[in-house]
């Protein structure tokens, strides 16, 4: 139920406040000091707060209560009420939060108008950020390969707690899709998802863009870390993170409070942080470029996300998922892959990983030849190794070999790319290739092929 706190120093005020409200269906409480009124917000943040700028006999005034409530629940909307209001005071107020200012002897119905509106836009900042939240995290994980799974696994045990998480994995890899789902599936996937991304901020400016700032001209800023309070932030490829900005985030983690950039008052916060690289941190701490303090706190779980090429057999749900993404969102036709096409990306090199994959299917979508099923020639990498005519391309060096030393360099490099294909599952590579698994391994034998069973390679007899 909605309940608003009404500080003001001189009962009679805070009595007939209460009252009116009470008759328009609000719970209020009451406090006439600013320790009372402290302990009411420890007790139960309100949904909003009347709060008088002169209060006698307290260790705070207005302003100060203003800026703490601003500093530890800043969505709670405040409006200031004073009888000795002057414009210099309601820009104070309305530069450090406050949602209005009114001056005492105050009209009924211009307050009962100033809390309505409060508690109006309030909710429609609930109701946006709710949205927002929803729309980023509606995309799921997607695959069944054992590398997957593995990951799956994983992601799901630590949501059940609020340690720090290390993401590790090549670019394009789906580290931010896999913090998301951390986020969205623990106990503060209704509190913000704030992504810091360590490379693209200017050295100059991360100390602002994380702490915020305090200035006279435009008052209080908030930074990423103030707006992530209660839920995740994701410190998006930290080895590119300033060194000097290194050791602050190391004392955020430690006490989690800071100072804005300009400002005297200590920010308190709550964060869940969960931070990713492509790079070996343990090299560049050896290089003196990231500082072994800060790792230790940010690698409580190490949690490694597989490349594409280590999942190739999610390729072919991935591609139907952005397929359908892209007509929902795009208008882009509706179309499936055929086997060849699902063949020809199931073998080719992706240093891009999932994110490559994506550009692709998004660009044969937009550049293909109509609606009908995704043809292999339509995908970048199908003129190798036929040419235009249809006619197998050799290469100078298997041009050189003895027919059967061709043939055996042809047989391994082909039946390799399709164990790759099916994630070293050799009874589906078997029955891909028209052989029997017996038959397989003695031909992968002879090659001088070893294969290593990461695969579950009996999975498909059961």
């Amino acid at each position: 139920m909605t309940n608003i706190l009404i500080v003001d120093d001189e009962k009679d005020i805070r009595d007939l406040i209460g009252d009116i409200l009470q008759d328009e269906g609000y719970r209020t409480r009451l406090a006439g000091n600013s320790d009372d009124c402290m302990a009411a917000i420890n007790d139960e943040v309100p949904s909003l707060m009347i709060l008088d700028i002169w209060l006698k006999d307290s260790r705070m005034d207005g302003i100060d209560i203003l800026k703490s409530v601003k500093r530890d629940n800043p969505d709670v909307p405040v409006v200031i009420i004073s009888g000795h209001g002057n414009i210099e005071i309601a820009v104070a107020a309305i530069k450090q939060g406050a949602y209005d200012f009114i001056e005492k002897p105050f009209n009924i119905d211009q307050l009962l108008v100033v809390v309505s509106r409060a508690m109006e836009t309030a909710r429609l900042r609930r109701e946006n950020a709710d949205l927002r939240r929803k729309e980023v995290t509606a995309a799921d994980l997607l695959g069944s390969s054992t590398a997957f799974k593995l990951l799956k696994s994983q992601l799901d045990k630590v949501t059940k707690s609020n340690g720090r998480v290390l993401l590790s994995g090549p670019a394009g890899s789906g580290k931010e899709l896999a913090a998301r789902f951390i986020h969205s599936n623990s106990a503060r996937a209704v509190a913000p998802f704030i992504s810091v991304s360590s490379a693209t901020i200017e050295p100059e400016r991360m100390e602002d863009v994380l702490f915020g700032r305090e200035t006279a001209e435009r008052g209080v800023e908030k930074g990423l870390l103030e707006q992530a309070h209660g839920g995740v932030v994701y410190f998006d490829e930290v080895a590119d993170m300033p060194l000097g900005t290194q050791s602050k985030i190391l004392r955020v983690l430690t006490e989690q409070q800071f100072t804005r950039v300009g400002g005297a008052d200590k920010v308190r916060v709550d964060l869940r942080v969960i931070s990713s690289t492509s790079r070996d941190l343990r090299s560049e701490i050896a290089q003196g470029r990231f500082r072994q303090e800060l790792y230790d706190r940010l690698n409580v779980v190490a949690i490694q996300v597989p490349s594409l090429e280590e999942r190739r057999e999610d390729i072919p749900e991935l591609t139907a998922h952005f397929i359908e993404m892209f007509n929902r969102t795009q208008g882009l036709p509706l179309r499936n892959l055929s086997s060849d096409a699902e063949a020809l990306l199931q073998t080719m090199v992706w240093p891009g990983n999932v994110r490559q994959l994506r550009n692709v299917i998004e660009r044969v979508l937009i550049l293909g030849d109509g609606t009908g099923p995704i043809a292999a020639h339509e995908l970048p990498g199908h003129e190798s190794p036929a040419d235009s005519g249809g006619r197998f391309v050799m290469g100078a060096t298997i041009a050189t070999l003895p027919l059967r030393e061709a043939r055996e360099v042809f047989e391994r490099e082909y039946l390799l790319a399709q164990i790759n294909r099916f994630g070293g599952n050799i009874s589906k590579t078997a029955g891909f290739v028209g052989m029997e698994r017996s038959a397989l391994h003695r031909k992968l034998k002879s090659l001088g092929v070893v294969t290593s069973g990461r695969g579950a390679e009996d999975e498909g007899d059961n």
